[in-house]
Parts: C-alpha cells; sequence; structure tokens
C-alpha cells in the first residue's frame, strides 16, 4: 500500500502501520457484527432540524464549462488546468 502510495516509509514505520491497519480492520470486522435487523437505511445524517436540516434544495444547474473554469488559472493548454509536475519516479 505504501508503494501505490508513493510513501517511503522505514521498517520501524512498517510496522507501525500494519499494526494500525490490522486494529482498524478488526474494528471494521466488529461493525459488521452489528445486528442492523429492521433499521431504516439512511442516505444523509442530519441533525435534528426538521426542515430546516438541509443546506440548499437539490437543484440542477448547467455545468461550468471549461472555459470559464480555466478562466482565472495561471496555466492552461487545451482547456485544461496545467500544473508542475511533483511525483517523481
Amino acid at each position: 500500500m505504501a508503494n501505490l502510495a508513493n510513501l517511503a516509509l522505514s521498517e520501524d514505520e512498517i510496522g507501525h502501520m500494519v499494526h494500525d491497519l490490522s486494529g482498524i480492520l478488526e474494528q471494521m470486522d466488529k461493525l459488521a457484527q452489528v445486528d442492523t435487523e429492521g433499521i431504516a437505511p439512511m442516505a444523509q445524517v442530519l441533525f435534528d432540524a426538521g426542515e430546516t436540516a438541509a443546506l440548499r434544495h437539490d437543484v440542477e444547474r448547467p455545468p461550468l464549462g471549461n472555459e470559464l473554469a480555466v478562466a482565472n488559472a495561471p496555466l492552461t493548454s487545451g482547456g485544461y488546468f496545467k500544473v508542475p509536475k511533483v511525483i517523481e519516479r
């Protein structure tokens, strides 16, 4: 996983990560064992505020478009943002 994330970890760090990830997976196993029979699925968790809980109405809007999206970019090419290379392999 560290290689996929392009991380250079020492053996000590790898040991800590293995321990931490094992703990996370154990917690996920515990959650998988929780009986959720009869519990209605939720798409969103909201605080108890009734109708005022939604931040805004879900209204369809036209897309921004490439030209407007990159209008203030310092460097563009072909309608895309150009950024410096940050990952060396």
